[in-house]
């Protein structure tokens, strides 16, 4: 099962803090337990939201607002893809992440079997061919 870690984003991380050379090495300890256990599929930090866009639909017309976004809790500042047996595991790796203060969401991320009878078999098997296409680009 794969699951999203999303770190929220807060003061700090708005105005484009960056990290001690301290949260730096525990953050790539972290990420190397994560690789260690087979279990890291992608992860990494975003810049602020200043440096960013919005793009919102309506009636299928697409609206592009600039950064800065105002609501810091509800902006994401990085994201771990990870490779887990349960939803427990994946808190649990969550749980590990060596921040002294913020906030992690874990949501989990879907796969095309969720998605049930609305995903054809012709669906299911474009789908399989984007990931090959993905996969071999990063090989």
């Amino acid at each position: 099962m794969r699951f999203m870690m999303l770190v929220k984003a807060n003061a700090d991380s708005e105005v484009g803090t960056m990290p001690s050379e301290q949260e730096l090495n525990e953050m790539g300890q972290y990420n190397a337990e994560l690789v260690k256990a087979g279990v890291m599929l992608a992860g990494d930090g975003l810049h602020p939201s200043s440096k960013g866009a919005r793009v919102t639909f309506s009636d299928r017309t697409a609206t592009v607002t600039d950064g800065p976004f105002t609501e810091a809790k509800e902006l994401i500042a990085g994201f771990w893809i990870i490779d887990v047996k349960s939803k427990d595991e994946a808190i649990e790796w969550a749980r590990r992440v060596p921040f002294v203060d913020g906030e992690i969401e874990v949501r989990q991320v879907f796969e095309a079997e969720d998605f049930g009878e609305v995903m054809t078999p012709e669906m299911k098997e474009a789908e399989d061919k984007l990931r090959a296409q993905i996969a071999e680009r990063k090989s």
